[in-house]
């Protein structure tokens, strides 16, 4: 299947598509992913700020803590190889979303801390700066699944990959606000199938940006 054209609508445009085709295989993705969430979601819902600190509190804020940064990221990086296979119509068994404890995990849990490090201290530096950063290294993920990087060539990698699309990626991050606010309007649970789309999205503007690189090296190896 031909790749899309690396920008916002055109990216938005074929994940949709893909979206349509595989939509039960997304969703169970998607849904898989959000089970595992649930842990850091109910304890942020449930945690009282105003009140006395425990050991029991600690031990869990210690447990949720490192979930969120041990368990979690595998879950979520799985869930994005798959949404890119999805979307290059590649044949993906949904067993791979946890392949990551087996196969890459070190270079997962170190690409997530760096990328949450890089950009939170962008973010520190009076935002613009983490926007930047949050744009630049969109496709870490990607390229520690796809291609099986470490977490600094990744980040790397995703640095210059993403040279001449940084609007385009703040354009989709920008186009994916509007597209929350109606799911959340569809009695709320639609929310979650817009951050599928999303999901679709990216992965198809990733894919597009790859397939242009892969390309161009092709062509230069010829010549």
């Amino acid at each position: 299947m031909n790749a899309p054209e690396a920008k916002v609508f055109p990216s938005y445009g074929h994940g949709w598509r893909q979206y349509m085709k595989y939509f039960l295989h997304i969703f169970l993705v998607g849904l898989i992913a959000a089970v595992a969430a649930v842990p850091s979601w109910f304890y942020q819902g449930n945690w009282d700020h105003g009140g006395i600190t425990t050991g029991g509190t600690v031990i869990l804020t210690i447990f949720v803590a490192a979930y969120s940064l041990l368990v979690m990221p595998v879950i979520n990086y799985g869930a994005t190889r798959m949404y890119l296979k999805y979307m290059r119509d590649e044949q993906a068994d949904i067993r791979e979303i946890v392949d990551g404890f087996k196969t890459n995990y070190l270079n997962i849990v170190l690409a997530n801390l760096l990328v949450v490090a890089i950009v939170g201290i962008g973010f520190f530096l009076l935002i613009v700066p983490g926007i930047v950063f949050a744009c630049r290294l969109a496709f870490v993920p990607y390229l520690v699944m796809d291609r099986g990087m470490d977490a600094a060539a990744a980040v790397e990698k995703s640095w210059t990959m993403t040279r001449g699309h940084g609007w385009r990626i703040f354009g989709m991050f920008l186009l994916a606000i509007p597209i929350c606010i109606v799911g959340f309007c569809l009695l709320f649970v639609g929310i979650f199938f817009a951050a599928l789309w999303i999901s679709c999205a990216f992965a198809s503007l990733y894919y597009a940006v790859d397939t242009k690189e892969q390309a161009l090296l092709n062509e230069n190896g010829k010549a």
